[in-house]
């Protein structure tokens, strides 16, 4: 229902039963809730990257900006400091964010800019057809790695949490009532927040099978408690066959980006506006 009604006529070029229609269903059933609520989706603003993910903001009927590689986070960043009654939303890959774009994600992270990041994670390139990003594992036989990486995995989530992240979250592209659930979490959580969406790719990496057997949704699980967000988030190192928590890992409040501590939000579109007015004059 989401999808058709925010729907373009944009011809979807996904392979059949990628794990991007799942993601694509879960957000638009977001942003009509979104929708709703605010009386339109006016000041929502979708970032995408270059991958097989970035075509998501085709389907959308919504504002949206193409960032290069590895840019999303900081496309993102600076139109939601220009101006921060706007719901910013970016969409990006593991290779196009854990890889080229990760000192930029660690950044976002650290300031706890007010946007939301979601990672289409399927652990390979599958736009240039199956090469290993950061999140494949040790071993993995591709195109530009025909014998195996000798590299182990990233765990971004466990750098997120170490980069100051105040929410940070993991879906799965085959559970999409918890994926919106979670997804919905974390667009409306005041602060940073990312989620790390296992997106299977089954042209290039179909692990659709593996996952299923250990996927487990959180229960009993304070996602306010650092510690526990840090035992669970080394559970599984994107590397060992251990179960795979779903759900919201790590949840806090903290000082936004736009203001200072304790001060609440800075008026920044005063200060776009004033930079707008010394344009004007030099002009």
């Amino acid at each position: 229902m989401g999808v058709r009604a925010l729907g373009t006529s944009a011809v979807n070029t996904w392979c059949k039963g990628c794990g991007n229609f799942a993601i694509l269903n879960a957000v638009a059933t977001m942003l009509e809730a979104i929708g709703e609520e605010k009386g339109g989706l006016e000041n929502v603003v979708l970032v995408s990257g270059i991958g097989c993910h970035a075509k998501i903001v085709d389907y959308l009927n919504v504002n949206s900006f193409y960032a290069i590689h590895g840019r999303v986070a900081p496309v993102a960043e600076g139109i939601k400091l220009a101006n921060p009654n706007l719901t910013v939303i970016g969409f990006a890959g593991d290779g196009d964010s854990y890889g080229e774009g990760l000192e930029h994600l660690v950044f976002v992270a650290k300031r706890n800019v007010d946007i939301t990041m979601v990672i289409h994670n399927n652990r390979v390139y599958g736009l240039t057809t199956g090469q290993y990003t950061p999140t494949s594992p040790l071993g993995f036989k591709g195109k530009s790695t025909p014998r195996g990486t000798r590299e182990l995995p990233l765990n971004p989530l466990e750098l997120m949490l170490a980069s100051g992240a105040s929410f940070i979250a993991r879906g799965y592209s085959n559970r999409m009532d918890l994926l919106k659930q979670t997804l919905r979490e974390a667009v409306t959580h005041r602060g940073f927040a990312l989620v790390d969406v296992l997106q299977v790719c089954v042209t290039f990496y179909n692990l659709y099978a593996d996952y299923n057997k250990r996927v487990f949704q959180l229960d009993n699980h304070d996602p306010g408690d650092h510690e526990a967000a840090f035992r669970k988030i080394r559970e599984w190192d994107y590397n060992s066959p251990a179960p795979i928590a779903l759900g919201t890992l790590y949840r806090c409040e903290k000082p936004l980006f736009e203001g200072p501590p304790g001060a609440g939000k800075m008026a920044l579109p005063i200060r776009a506006a004033k930079i707008s007015s010394l344009l004007k004059e030099r002009m």
